[in-house]
């Protein structure tokens, strides 16, 4: 019998932990690029553009997508400051766009098992629920904090656009996710 530690194997289907620094280094910029994405993303479209709400219509979808398919990189914290950062850029209520995207978020995370082993329509479609559900929140806390009702159509327009925009930004999203699996599963 020896005396010696015996060194565990990670469990099956989990990547060794790196090792060395680029390594290290490698695995903490693939966890930050859904939030560093998503918050440029939010920072550019926050421009004047003529577009109501656009900043809000391109934030659901990117925050659905990694939910589903890259849930460490988008955590409710990291979630809560884009809702944050949104609140900030857009104007809005403080805490409106918060509470929709931790919404999102977590009906993402609810269905998160099932929408992976789904095919493009059927996320899409629960995307398009999501979003409506989050646009919703938004119009009632709107509402709410202001005591007033808000303009229905920017809400509409933010709808549409989101659920217009959720295929090509996921065509785009799913070959960086795909990119930062096979760089995971190298050697």
């Amino acid at each position: 019998m020896s005396l010696a530690p015996k060194l565990r194997a990670p469990p099956p289907g989990r990547p060794e932990p790196p090792q060395d620094l680029p390594r290290r280094l490698e695995a903490l910029l693939r966890l930050a690029f859904p939030l560093v994405s998503t918050a440029l993303v939010l920072i550019l479209s926050a421009t004047p553009s003529g577009l109501p709400a656009l900043a809000f219509a391109l934030a659901m979808p990117s925050i659905a997508f990694w939910t589903v398919f890259r849930p460490a990189g988008m955590a409710p914290p990291m979630v809560f400051v884009l809702g944050l950062l949104l609140d900030f850029l857009t104007m809005a209520p403080l805490g409106v766009h918060i509470i929709a995207l931790l919404a999102l978020h977590g009906a993402a995370m609810r269905l998160r098992f099932w929408l992976a082993r789904q095919g493009f329509i059927v996320v899409w479609l629960c995307f398009c629920v999501g979003a409506l559900g989050a646009t919703l929140l938004t119009w009632g806390f709107t509402a709410l904090l202001l005591l007033s009702l808000p303009p229905w159509p920017p809400i509409f327009h933010t709808l549409l656009l989101a659920t217009g925009f959720y295929p090509p930004i996921a065509i785009l999203l799913s070959r960086a996710h795909e990119a930062m699996r096979r760089a995971e599963n190298a050697p």
